[in-house]
């Protein structure tokens, strides 16, 4: 098993070697390029994506061609565009992988299996699910009820790297600012 998957099981869970191959068998790599599209909006998710290497963005588009970034998910996280996935319904956010990344990926057939056939998965999942949750509730909080400069500086402590990682557009977007606010916030700093 690759050892990225093997970090977010251990200590949740002990698997047999047998279900360490099942697990395996199940998340296929997959390469990605910079700007590339894994889930175009009106598609169905298929997957759900564990980052090895890299980030992924998933963002709606409106109807004037502005985008509005919904997540990002960085290394050690998983992430799909969740509603489209658990409904296998057609996707109102489409994916873009914002870097060169190296991701695993799992259909929903296989992690419907894996939570039938591993004691243990199902719990795992939902624990992971449950954090996820609060880190979203958490950043709709602060989109409503924080300014753009705390919202700012939040970002700023809880992942530094985010700045220089991704195009100040993007940052902008994530952080419901306009690019203009961006760069006033951090000629501030």
């Amino acid at each position: 098993m690759h050892p990225a998957l093997q970090k977010q099981i251990e200590g949740k869970i002990v698997l047999t070697a047998e279900q360490e191959q099942l697990v395996s068998s199940c998340y296929k790599p997959r390469l990605t390029k910079r700007g590339e599209i894994l889930l175009e909006k009106g598609s169905v998710a298929r997957y759900l994506f564990f980052v090895v290497k890299g980030c992924l963005r998933v963002f709606l588009t409106k109807e004037d061609g502005s985008e509005w970034t919904r997540f990002l998910i960085f290394e050690d996280h998983f992430g799909t565009a969740f509603p489209s996935f658990v409904q296998q319904k057609p996707s109102v956010a489409a994916i873009q992988s914002m870097e060169a990344s190296e991701l695993f990926m799992i259909s929903r057939q296989d992690s419907q299996m894996l939570l039938r056939e591993i004691p243990g998965w199902e719990t795992m999942i939902r624990l992971g699910l449950e954090q996820d949750y609060i880190a979203s509730i958490e950043r709709i909080e602060s989109l409503i009820t924080l300014d753009a400069k705390e919202r700012y500086n939040i970002l700023l402590q809880t992942q530094p790297g985010l700045i220089q990682r991704l195009p100040g557009k993007i940052i902008a977007d994530y952080l419901g600012i306009s690019q203009e606010t961006l760069s006033r916030l951090k000629s501030k700093k």
